[in-house]
């Protein structure tokens, strides 16, 4: 199937890419002449596992081609995957102008029958805002080309993606009732057929059901780390450990262990966006989401425990004081620094005085990118910010050890030489990756999130 993705950031590319791996004809599209000549050379602009190997593959086979041109792009696709980015707007709202606009390239230059989906994480809605800006196009050009706007919402995890594409656990298919509608939902059939040889895993539904189910899912996951970030900050005060209380609460297979890890806070492109949006949403409808204020309000002071931690520890002047943070993705496994919880843990460390050297297995170039924005009014602190080759010269020095990211590596370095180089045995774990047991045996003092060795334990405020 001739298929087009207009868009090739982290959704787009990890869809067409997939799709030419099923066999699929696949045209890429993006208005960003830079990421195309990455692609085009053989590179991949975002770092995601497996990703990279999966395009040279197919580039070789002629199965994916990647291009600036809007008019082939959509000469090209039987099906037109609108996968563009929908940042949040200073509302809290999705901002739809580039879904907006891809609709209207659609609309401007298509000939014949056209089925287009929502890739893109839309609120509720937008398949009317698309349809209408299609069928504006196309009076003004005074053409009847016929087409069907389908919901089609991703459930893919940054680090995870090319498996969870190829491996999903459903596909949510939101469809028109009439003719075309129904013309279009064949034509989805036949394109994901490939997955659901084993057993059904697609849902049809309504486009509105579709829209709401990708921001119900992604709301209801930031509901249970905000959720078990409140536990354990709770746990720190009565002196329980949280990590049993998960695997207590886990086990109840109406629970389950997914998403129940504490930690400083969730962030990325997703959940903080999707929650601001359907938050927004609500309060078009007069509706109030009390849950979800509290999930952003918990998310946000999470991301301060840490540096409260240190400052219980070190004191709130931290002048002369040189911090080693290991980790600045969002996440392992992914160079995305989008509400990352180490931006506004350094930017705390530095607002106090400390100096930082920060290492990151895969998110240095991002790092220093996204953190040159966020200092450049401020070139003192931007001084006493560097960024270490390995994770064991970010050591050098340092008074302390602050981990933010849950990355491999992280979790069985070489403790002998990681006290030799601190100043002090001294870590603070945003991520549990330790047994506070352990660390107390090689005579390390560790402050982890709701292990039950915090100050105070036991002792109610």
């Amino acid at each position: 199937m001739k298929i087009t993705i207009i868009g090739t950031g982290y959704v787009g590319l990890v869809t067409g890419a997939c799709l030419a791996e099923l066999g699929n004809d696949v045209f890429c599209l993006d208005v960003d002449p830079h990421k195309i000549e990455i692609l085009n050379n053989g590179g991949v602009p975002i770092h995601e596992p497996g990703l990279q190997e999966i395009i040279i593959r197919n580039r070789a086979a002629g199965r994916i081609q990647f291009s600036t041109d809007v008019a082939a792009s959509v000469a090209h696709g039987e099906v037109q995957f609108i996968a563009v980015g929908t940042p949040p707007d200073e509302d809290g709202s999705a901002d739809l102008q580039y879904v907006l606009a891809a609709a209207r390239n659609i609309g401007r230059h298509m000939s014949g029958t056209k089925v287009i989906v929502d890739k893109s994480t839309v609120p509720v809605g937008t398949a009317g805002r698309v349809t209408a800006a299609i069928a504006d196009e196309l009076k003004q050009r005074g053409a009847s080309h016929v087409f069907s706007v389908v919901s089609n919402p991703e459930f893919l995890k940054e680090g995870a993606a090319v498996d969870d594409f190829m491996r999903p656990d459903r596909i949510v298919l939101g469809c028109d009732e009439d003719e075309l509608g129904q013309l279009a939902r064949e034509k989805m059939k036949r394109l994901y057929a490939p997955f659901n040889r084993n057993h059904e895993r697609t849902m049809y539904m309504d486009v509105r059901s579709a829209e709401f189910t990708k921001y119900a899912a992604n709301a209801m996951l930031a509901t249970r780390i905000s959720f078990m970030n409140e536990m354990a900050n709770l746990a720190d005060r009565v002196g329980a450990d949280i990590e049993a209380v998960r695997r207590g609460i886990g086990s109840d297979p109406r629970i389950g262990y997914d998403f129940l890890y504490a930690g400083c806070g969730y962030g990325g492109s997703c959940f903080p966006k999707d929650v601001q949006a359907l938050v927004r949403t609500a309060s078009e409808y007069d509706q109030h989401l009390h849950i979800l204020h509290a999930v952003e309000a918990v998310n946000d002071a999470q991301k301060k425990v840490l540096v409260d931690k240190i400052k219980r520890r070190l004191g709130t002047d931290l002048t002369g004081r040189h911090f080693a943070v290991w980790g600045l993705a969002f996440k392992p496994n992914t160079d995305d620094m989008r509400e990352a919880p180490s931006r506004p843990l350094i930017a705390a460390l530095l607002e106090c005085g400390a100096s930082v050297s920060a290492y990151d297995p895969v998110a240095l170039n991002e790092a220093r990118r996204v953190f040159e924005l966020d200092l450049q009014d401020r070139p003192e602190q931007q001084a006493r910010l560097r960024f270490a080759k390995t994770q064991m010269e970010a050591l050098d020095g340092a008074d302390a050890l602050v981990i933010v990211t849950e990355w491999k590596a992280f979790k069985s370095p070489d403790f002998v030489l990681l006290k030799q180089k601190l100043n002090t045995p001294l870590i603070f774990d945003g991520r549990n990756l330790y047994e506070p047991a352990a660390m107390t045996e090689l005579g390390v003092e560790y402050y982890a999130i709701g292990r039950a060795n915090v100050e105070g334990a036991g002792a109610p405020a």
